[in-house]
C-alpha cells in the first residue's frame, strides 16, 4: 500500500454542471479525470473499440472523415437493449482501464485530492475507484430545459433522456455530499470553495491507504 491523494467521484443527471463544477474545483488547484472524454478516447479512429463497433454495424455509424457518428450509435443502441449492453461489453472495460491509468498518476501528485467526473459513477464500477461521492443535483425542469438549449433536442428526447438515467432521489441517496446547482455562478463556486476547504480538511496532510 501507498500513501496517495484521495479521489472524489463526481456525478449528477444530464445537464446537471458537472463539468462547470470541476472547473471551479480547478481553479482552486485540484485536477481532475473525465470519465467521458475518457469515454470518447477509446472509440477514436485506430482504436480497437472502435473497429469492433464498425465491424457490428457498418460503417453507417462513421462521419466523413472516419470518426464515430454518436447520434447514428446513440440512435441504434437506445432503441434496443440488447444492442446498449453490447456496446457497454465493448467500452465500459477500455474506459475503466484508462481511467485506472489516469487517476493513479492523479493519487500520485501533490494535490491532496483529484476528482473523477463521471456521469455513470454508480450505474458502472467506476464508483469503486473513489473515495468520496460528490453528486451535482438539479431540479429535473431545469434539466430538461438545460438539456434542450445545450444539445438541440425535443422536450420529449429530453425527458426520454432523463428517464435512461438513475432516478434524482436514488442519486442523492448514494452521495457523500451534495453540490445544489439551481442558481447563479456566486452561489454555485461558494458551494465549491466550502466543499474544497472541507475536503482539505479532510485529506491534506493524510493521503489516503490506497491498494490498487
Amino acid at each position: 500500500m501507498t500513501s496517495t491523494a484521495a479521489i472524489i467521484g463526481v456525478t449528477g443527471g444530464i445537464a446537471s454542471g458537472k463539468s462547470t463544477v470541476a472547473d471551479m474545483f480547478a481553479e482552486r488547484g485540484i485536477p481532475w479525470v473525465d470519465a467521458d472524454l475518457v469515454a470518447r478516447d477509446i472509440v477514436a479512429p485506430g482504436e480497437p473499440a472502435l473497429d469492433a463497433i464498425v465491424a457490428r454495424y457498418g460503417k453507417a455509424v462513421l462521419d466523413a472523415h472516419g470518426e464515430l457518428h454518436r447520434r447514428a450509435l446513440r440512435d441504434i443502441v437506445f432503441a434496443d437493449d440488447d444492442e446498449r449492453q453490447w456496446l457497454e461489453s465493448i467500452t465500459h472495460p477500455r474506459i475503466r482501464q484508462r481511467l485506472c491509468e489516469r487517476l493513479e498518476a492523479l493519487r500520485e501528485g501533490d494535490a491532496p485530492y483529484a476528482l473523477l467526473v463521471s456521469p455513470l459513477l454508480f450505474e458502472t464500477d467506476q464508483v469503486s475507484l473513489v473515495d468520496r461521492r460528490l453528486v451535482i443535483d438539479v431540479p429535473e425542469t431545469l434539466q430538461v430545459a438545460r438539456t434542450q438549449a445545450r444539445d438541440d433536442v425535443s422536450e420529449a428526447q429530453a425527458h426520454a433522456i432523463l428517464a435512461a438515467q438513475m432516478p434524482r432521489q436514488e442519486r442523492l441517496a448514494l452521495a457523500d455530499d451534495i453540490i445544489e446547482n439551481h442558481g447563479d455562478m456566486t452561489a454555485l463556486k461558494a458551494q465549491v470553495a466550502l466543499l474544497d476547504a472541507r475536503y482539505r480538511q479532510l485529506f491534506d496532510g493524510t493521503h489516503q491507504e490506497h491498494s490498487p
